[in-house]
């Protein structure tokens, strides 16, 4: 699997099986990514990322990575896990995956309906 931000300065790849197929709604999310953020993990030490990845902290228990060429926004890990997050949006098709959950949806925005049958969760 392989996939790159927008401008392709930044490339990641991993041939680990991702897991945890998840679109998130926290306000975090849709304000650094403009909506839902769909994300899938592997271990760390299992994901190749190439190019200057920028990490910013936008709380105290996880940080996220951007270009800071383009702006996209790649990946997100928490405080001291040995796991990363990256984006499903810019993994080259076809994934392979099927959404498993939706995520924070305490949070997400009055604008749009969440339809399906995949499960919810408020956090």
């Amino acid at each position: 699997m392989k996939g790159h931000c927008l401008c392709g300065a930044i490339t990641f790849e991993t041939s680990a099986m991702p897991q945890g197929v998840s679109m998130c709604h926290c306000s975090q999310c849709r304000r650094q990514s403009g909506g839902i953020w769909s994300s899938a993990f592997v271990a760390q030490d299992a994901l190749i990322i190439t190019g200057d990845v920028r990490w910013f902290a936008a709380s105290d228990t996880a940080q996220r990575g951007f270009c800071p060429r383009c702006g996209s926004f790649l990946f997100w890990q928490g405080t001291g896990e040995d796991t990363i997050s990256f984006a499903l949006g810019a993994v080259d098709n076809p994934t392979g995956m099927t959404l498993e959950k939706h995520i924070f949806v305490a949070d997400k925005g009055d604008y749009y309906d969440i339809a399906g049958d995949v499960p919810q969760h408020d956090q």
